[in-house]
């Protein structure tokens, strides 16, 4: 009979035990409210990043690499940019929408720095319409509400060489295992490891600079910590993870599948190093952080890491 269910439950049950159902059944409640919290911040945090219309920014690179083809060898199109609140300049492959291998072949002799300023060079000159920026690392276009990164490398050898995380020197990592291994694991968990890496940058902006990770460090520990991943697809989550994952995997060096290092992190020194281990503690406070704030459900104290955002 309909309903019977129900109160087979408090007739079989001590009122005690009921009592103790109750409670957790709040518990779960108000968890799932605060966490509903959190990600409806997390979601303002992340900004344009998360409306970007990437069939409209394929389009205009197509269009951009029509317009320079003559200077560009080859390009890789992870469309993985995107702006960030309070994290808008480019710091490692997450944000950039395309790396253009370029063809001339003196470019190698010249540092990252000049490489940029030929890129920008050649966009102004090639691209009408477009408003042309020079970073750190890329160069942003942009034009009717499209803004696009662009990340120049040069052709050495067969091999593909891309700014270091600083800009001050070219770095040895393999640009495309780099972005096959970012991309699979961004597409395994739906599109979510991007997201959290943006987060990520943000809270690593806080930290005293001594302290602070490069983009392609944060970027390999992601997907070092997402590799077996198997929890909720929500930015509060993962992030936990990240930080619960990433405070053991930065005490040694970042290797790939081969067993070589990747080069993204050998300024830390070797394994166990001072360095590592004071970048250990830094990533150990922002979990625990967090973990605690869970149990407090502050929104405040979770969010503190993000600098008062």
């Amino acid at each position: 009979m309909g309903g019977s269910g129900g109160r087979d439950f408090f007739i079989d049950h001590k009122p005690e035990d009921i009592k103790v159902e109750l409670r957790k059944e709040e518990e779960r409640t108000h968890d799932q409210a605060f966490d509903t919290q959190i990600a409806e911040r997390l979601g303002e945090l992340l900004g344009e990043a998360n409306r970007r219309d990437t069939k409209a920014i394929g389009a205009a690179i197509d269009k951009i690499k029509d317009v320079l083809g003559a200077d560009i060898e080859g390009t890789l199109d992870p469309i993985l940019g995107g702006s960030v609140r309070k994290h808008t300049y480019v710091d490692g492959i997450s944000d950039i929408d395309t790396l253009v291998i370029l063809r001339d072949p003196t470019l190698r002799s010249l540092s990252p720095k000049e490489v940029l300023a030929y890129f920008e060079q050649k966009a102004r000159e090639g691209l009408a319409g477009w408003e042309v920026s020079r970073g750190k690392l890329s160069v942003t276009l942009r034009k009717e509400g499209l803004e696009i990164q662009v990340l120049p490398a040069v052709l050495e050898n067969g091999k593909t060489h891309i700014p270091s995380a600083r800009g001050d020197r070219w770095s040895d990592i393999n640009p495309q295992a780099f972005f096959r291994k970012l991309t699979d694991t961004n597409n395994k968990l739906g599109g979510k490891v991007v997201p959290v890496i943006k987060l990520a940058k943000i809270i690593n902006s806080q930290q005293p600079e001594a302290l602070q990770l490069t983009g392609y460090h944060i970027e390999s520990l992601a997907i070092e910590s997402f590799k077996a991943y198997d929890g909720p697809l929500n930015p509060k989550a993962m992030l936990e993870h990240f930080f619960d994952k990433s405070r053991s995997l930065v005490l040694a060096p970042i290797r790939d599948k081969t067993g070589q290092s990747v080069h993204v992190d050998s300024d830390l020194g070797a394994t166990n190093s001072k360095n590592r281990k004071e970048v250990y503690a830094a990533l150990d406070r922002i979990h625990r952080r967090m973990k605690n704030a869970d149990a407090l459900r502050s929104e405040e104290q979770w969010l503190e890491p993000f600098g008062g955002e």
